[in-house]
């Protein structure tokens, strides 16, 4: 079936109300089964290996990796979601995973843990890998979870059904948080693999038991749809004014990400014990639900626009204070708080985006951001590790370092960690106040409010 432009502004489906939202709700606990699985294997492989290696350099160059594959993997995934209904891509993006998993468990029994855990040969790097193909083809699912969100709330209903995605994610990552430190702790990395085998096919078999109303996604007269199709993800983005600068600043914000991304696992890991630092993260990651649970009560405002940048403010005060003295409590309050913050500073990017974008490239655009957003934090990953592990962080154990930046950091094993933190958060929220009194960010906030409240998208194309 074609359609005309003005008909590609609207999601296909059964008419938005009380069954497409309980059915929303059914993938949403799916959703919930698979972040535990991966999150909870991703969390066990990174405290593995830093345990084993002692190396920061190491988990920036996983880290990094991780997000490099979803920035190239993310502008195909995008296009996919726009072609193909949900369900299907859905159950692919648990059933590669399962796969992978179920190949490192092999690669586990195959080599000896000495050998599989010496991360300058190859077999640390092939387990590594195979991990890493089943995250990141999982990641596909967001992409999905977003336009579904758009296929099955009404309109009015987005931002706390994004804030119940958060509350979600904030769930799955509390659950992981604990679990994955006492597996690698108790278990050891082979019961942590058997129980993210198993976790991963009962997120399958849920999967297939959701209906998810919704008809075969249609294509516009003479349209061209590549495989990659950053032309139209660009074209979808460039009419809405201000939302390129949403993009490149979100971007910007992930570059700064990536020095979390390599070093925050380190610098848990040298105030606690790899079982105590999980259950730290598990209970501090109660943040994120209770975020979530905010958003998903409350709403965004009547500016979302101005809800992520005020929430990117509190980000970089955290990131500068969180680690200013070598104190369990000050890391695990600052991780509490940026938790709480996280959930609207990201369903608000999700509800501008399915408000602004025509539904028929929401896929695309979404798979570009993730893909544009996600290339910055391997940039700074890569880059951070080993400025931290041959320069900082030996520099900050000289007495000359010590005696330069005592009066800030304090005294401590990991004050190079805390000052690159320190200079992170600086930077960031540099950029966020310039973006509070740009020119863009009062488009974006002009464009979201002219979209209206959308109440019309629940009609069905003919």
């Amino acid at each position: 079936m074609q359609i005309t432009q003005a008909e590609a502004h609207l999601p296909p489906g059964v008419e938005r109300g009380p069954a497409t939202v309980r059915a929303f709700h059914h993938v949403l606990v799916n959703s919930l089964i698979a972040n535990v699985t991966t999150s909870y294997l991703w969390f066990a492989l990174t405290f593995w290996a830093y345990l084993e290696t002692r190396s920061v350099l190491a988990t920036s160059i996983i880290g990094g990796s991780y997000m490099l594959l979803i920035a190239v993997c993310s502008l195909f995934f995008g296009t996919i979601v726009d072609r193909y209904r949900k369900k299907p891509i859905m159950v692919v993006s648990a059933g590669v995973p399962l796969v992978a998993f179920f190949l490192a468990g092999a690669i586990y029994l195959a080599f000896d843990e000495a050998r599989l855990a010496d991360w300058n040969g190859p077999v640390f790097w092939l387990f590594v890998g195979v991990v890493l193909v089943g995250g990141v083809v999982e990641s596909l699912r967001n992409i999905a979870l977003s336009t579904t969100v758009t296929l099955l709330v009404p309109p009015e209903l987005r931002d706390r059904a994004n804030g119940l995605v958060g509350t979600v994610q904030g769930i799955a990552f509390m659950v992981t948080s604990v679990f994955s430190g006492l597996s690698i702790g108790l278990l050891g990395l082979g019961g942590t693999l058997a129980v993210a085998v198993g976790l991963t096919a009962i997120s399958l078999a849920h999967l297939l038991t959701i209906p998810v109303p919704e008809r075969r996604p249609t294509v516009v007269a003479g349209e061209a749809r590549p495989a990659f199709d950053v032309a139209g993800a660009v074209s979808a983005i460039r009419v809405v004014p201000g939302l390129t600068a949403l993009i490149v600043f979100t971007m910007f914000n992930n570059l700064v990400g990536g020095v979390f991304v390599a070093l925050m696992d380190p610098y848990g890991l040298t105030l606690f014990s790899v079982e105590a630092w999980g259950i730290v993260l598990g209970v501090t990651s109660l943040g994120f639900v209770a975020g979530g649970a905010l958003v998903a009560r409350f709403g965004l405002g009547a500016n979302p626009v101005r809800t992520l940048l005020l929430a990117n403010v509190g980000v970089a005060v955290l990131s500068m204070l969180f680690a200013i003295r070598e104190v369990w409590w000050v890391y695990a309050v600052g991780i509490f708080v940026f938790m709480c913050l996280a959930p609207a500073a990201e369903a608000a990017e999700q509800t501008i985006l399915q408000r602004v974008v025509p539904y028929r490239s929401q896929g695309r655009v979404f798979g570009f951001a993730q893909s544009v957003e996600a290339a910055a934090s391997p940039v700074s990953a890569f880059l951070i590790g080993p400025i931290a592990q041959f320069w900082l962080i030996p520099y900050m154990a000289t007495p000359a370092g010590r005696e330069r930046f005592a009066w800030l950091l304090g005294e401590g094993e990991a004050r190079g960690i805390a000052l690159v933190f320190l200079l992170a958060g600086t930077i960031l929220l540099v950029t966020v106040l310039l973006a509070l009194v740009s020119r863009p960010y009062r488009r974006l906030s002009a464009s979201y409010a002219a979209a209206g409240d959308g109440r019309s998208g629940g009609r069905t194309e003919a």
